[in-house]
């Protein structure tokens, strides 16, 4: 049986374009809602299988190509959207999704007021 895990690292709310596919099962577009260093929300219409690996790419700027996460598992889907924990990545994206993460603990974000507006 399966207990609660706790949170290994913290997520912050962004706001960031994504889109995500997976061999001939799905593919789509999403907005990433809560980002870590080890996975993410992503808000979709698309319906997705809890197990389901997808590669997931993350719109983090405008002038700069997205962040490509190679193998990303479905860990819990309901409700329009569904969680993803990252598995693989490049030695080059986990360098620049660590440089946003580590942005993302500097800004000074107000977690009350981003989960009202969702």
């Amino acid at each position: 049986m399966k207990t609660m895990e706790h949170r290994q690292h913290p997520r912050f709310p962004v706001q960031f374009r994504s889109s995500f596919s997976s061999a001939n099962i799905v593919s789509g577009d999403g907005n990433l809602g809560d980002l870590s260093i080890r996975g993410c929300r992503v808000f979709s219409l698309i319906d997705v299988k809890v197990g389901t690996a997808l590669q997931l790419r993350i719109e983090v700027s405008s002038g700069e190509p997205p962040i490509q996460v190679s193998q990303a598992v479905v860990r819990w889907s309901r409700g329009g959207s569904f969680g993803l924990e990252f598995m693989t990545l490049t030695p080059d994206e986990w360098a620049r999704l660590q440089h946003v993460v580590k942005e993302l603990e500097l800004e000074p974000y107000q977690r009350d007021t981003q989960e009202q507006s969702v």
